[in-house]
C-alpha cells in the first residue's frame, strides 16, 4: 500500500537543524552575541576612560590659578623694591599666579587704585589715604615716626619747634612725611607756618644740622637699616656727637585721634648701638605699610596670599632684606581703618588651608565626582544601548517561536501567527537604515525565512489534512 502523501509527511531535519532542535538554529547567532557582548564591554572601558581623561583635564584647566594685579608703589620706593622681590618669589612658588604690577606714582595713587577697583591688591601705608574698602593682608613692615635732634639740642617738645626748622630727607616720600609733621605739629597747637621746612638729601641735612640751620630732622624707617639709621648716622659724623629722638609720650591719645599711626617703644640703641641712640627706651609714633585687599576678595583668597606671604618671608629675606619685618596682623585688632580681612583673620586663628590647598582638594574632589559621573554616565549607556540591543532582537527571537508555534497551530492559531509575522515584517522594515547592524539584518533575514518556511509547512498540512484521500489503487 503507499503511504501518506508526501506532504503530509514529516520533514527531515534540514542540514542547519541540530538533533532534537524543534526548529532550525539561526546561523552565527551565538558568535553575534558574543561579539556584542566583547565589543559592549570594550566601549565601557573607552568610555570610562574617556571620562576619566575628560575630568583630569577640566582639573588640570581649571586648578589653582590667577591672575591678581598688584600696585608696585612709588618709584624707586621701598615698597616698590618689595613688591619686585614678592613677585619673583611668587612666580617660583605659585607658577599658576601671575601678578600683574600696576604702576603707582605714589602711596595715595596706589589707595586710590584699590578703591576704584583697578587692582586686587595695594601696598598702603596706614597715614595715606587709607582706601575705604581695604581691609589688611599681612603687615609688611613698621616704621618709626623719629624727630632725631643734634647733641645737646635744647628742644624737649614739639612745642620747642616753633620758629625753627625742621629737615625731611629728599625722597620719593617726602611729601607724604612732610603730611606726618602737619599731623604732628596740629595736635599739639603748633601753627604750620611757624615751623619752616628744609627738604635735603640726607648728608646735606647732616651739614644743616651741624650749621645749626636745622633743629631737628624728620625721619621715618624701620627700626633696622633704613631712613633713620641713616640720618642718625649722618647727623653723628657731622656733629662729632650722639643724636637724639624726641619723645612723644602722648603718642598712644595720638593714635586714637588718627587712626594711621600707633604709639611704638623704640628700645635703647635702635638706631646706632655706640654710642646708643637712643640712649634709653622712647615713646613715639610708627605708621605700618601694608598688603591690603579689598573688602570684597573672598576669604579663601585672602587668606592664602597672607600664608604664600608668611611662608614664603625666609625666600623673600633672601631677595630682600626688607622682608625681614613682615608680620602677621592681630585678628583682634579692631582699627576703623584697614581692618584685618576675614579671611585672613580666620586663617591666624584656625590655621586654615591655604587658597591653593583647599581649591585643590576641591578640584580633587571634583575630578573624582566627574570620573564618577562619567562611569555612570558610561554605565547609563551601556545599560540603554543593552536595552536597545535587547529591543533590537526582540523580533528575532519572536519569529522563532513564531516558527515553533507554527507547528502546533489550528487554523486561527495559523491566522494569527501569520497577522504578528506581517506587523514584525513591517515594524522591522520599517525602521531607518542606520537603525541596524549586518549581524542583526543578517540574522533577522535567517529568522524571517524560517518563519515563513514553518507557517508555509504547517499551512500545506492543515489544507492537505482538510481534503479527502485519495482512493488507492490495488496493485494487479
Amino acid at each position: 500500500m503507499g503511504g501518506p502523501v508526501a506532504a503530509a509527511r514529516p520533514d527531515r531535519p534540514r542540514p542547519d537543524t541540530a538533533p532534537g532542535d524543534r526548529h532550525p538554529a539561526v546561523p552565527g547567532s551565538a558568535a553575534v552575541v558574543r561579539r556584542r557582548g566583547r565589543w559592549g564591554r570594550v566601549a565601557l572601558a573607552v568610555g570610562v576612560l574617556l571620562c576619566l581623561a575628560a575630568g583630569f583635564a577640566i582639573a588640570h584647566l581649571w586648578s589653582p590659578h590667577a591672575n591678581l594685579r598688584v600696585t608696585t608703589g612709588p618709584p624707586g620706593s621701598t615698597a616698590q623694591r618689595f613688591i619686585a622681590a614678592f613677585a619673583t618669589v611668587s612666580k617660583a612658588q605659585h607658577p599658576r599666579v601671575t601678578l600683574d604690577l600696576v604702576q603707582a606714582n605714589d602711596l595715595a595713587a596706589s589707595a586710590r587704585a584699590l578703591e576704584e577697583g583697578r587692582t586686587d591688591l595695594a601696598i598702603v601705608r596706614s597715614d595715606v589715604a587709607p582706601p575705604a574698602n581695604g581691609q589688611t593682608v599681612v603687615i609688611l613692615r613698621r616704621d618709626v615716626v623719629a624727630l632725631v635732634l643734634p647733641p645737646h639740642s635744647r628742644v624737649e617738645s614739639v612745642a620747642g619747634l616753633a620758629g625753627k626748622t625742621v629737615g625731611i630727607p629728599a625722597g620719593p616720600l617726602q611729601a607724604d612725611n612732610a603730611r606726618i609733621l602737619d599731623t604732628v605739629l596740629g595736635y599739639f597747637d603748633v601753627p604750620l607756618k611757624e615751623v619752616g621746612r628744609m627738604v635735603l638729601p640726607v648728608d646735606e641735612l647732616a651739614r644743616a644740622v651741624q650749621q645749626k640751620r636745622v633743629a631737628a630732622v624728620l625721619a621715618v624707617g624701620p627700626v633696622a637699616p633704613g631712613e633713620i639709621v641713616d640720618v642718625v648716622a649722618a647727623v653723628a659724623r657731622a656733629t662729632k656727637g650722639t643724636p637724639g629722638i624726641l619723645a612723644l609720650d602722648e603718642a598712644e591719645t595720638i593714635g586714637k585721634r588718627f587712626p594711621g599711626f600707633e604709639a611704638f617703644d623704640v628700645p635703647a640703641g635702635a638706631f646706632r648701638a655706640r654710642p646708643a641712640t637712643p640712649g634709653d627706651t622712647v615713646t613715639t609714633l610708627a605708621v605700618t605699610y601694608r598688603f591690603v585687599a579689598p573688602e570684597w576678595m573672598p576669604n579663601v583668597v585672602a587668606a592664602a596670599i597672607a600664608r604664600s606671604i608668611l611662608t614664603t618671608k625666609a625666600k623673600l629675606m633672601a631677595v630682600t632684606p626688607l622682608a625681614n619685618q613682615i608680620e602677621a596682623p592681630d585678628p583682634d585688632d579692631k582699627s576703623p581703618i584697614l581692618p584685618v580681612h576675614p579671611g585672613v583673620s580666620a586663617y591666624l586663628s584656625s590655621g586654615d588651608q591655604s587658597f591653593f590647598d583647599q581649591v585643590q582638594q576641591y578640584f580633587t574632589i571634583g575630578g573624582l565626582i566627574i570620573s564618577l559621573a562619567g562611569s555612570l554616565f558610561a554605565a547609563a549607556t551601556a545599560y540603554w544601548s543593552r536595552r536597545r540591543s535587547e529591543a533590537d532582537w526582540r523580533p528575532i527571537r519572536r519569529l522563532v517561536e513564531i516558527a515553533d508555534e507554527a507547528s502546533r497551530a489550528d487554523l486561527p492559531g495559523l491566522a494569527a501567527l501569520e497577522a504578528d509575522f506581517h506587523g514584525l515584517v513591517a515594524a522591522v522594515l520599517g525602521r531607518s537604515p542606520e537603525s541596524g547592524d549586518a549581524d542583526r539584518q543578517s540574522a533577522f533575514a535567517t529568522a524571517l525565512a524560517h518563519a515563513r518556511h514553518a507557517l508555509d509547512k504547517r499551512r500545506s498540512i492543515l489544507e492537505s489534512g482538510s481534503r479527502p484521500a485519495a482512493p488507492l489503487v490495488a496493485a494487479q
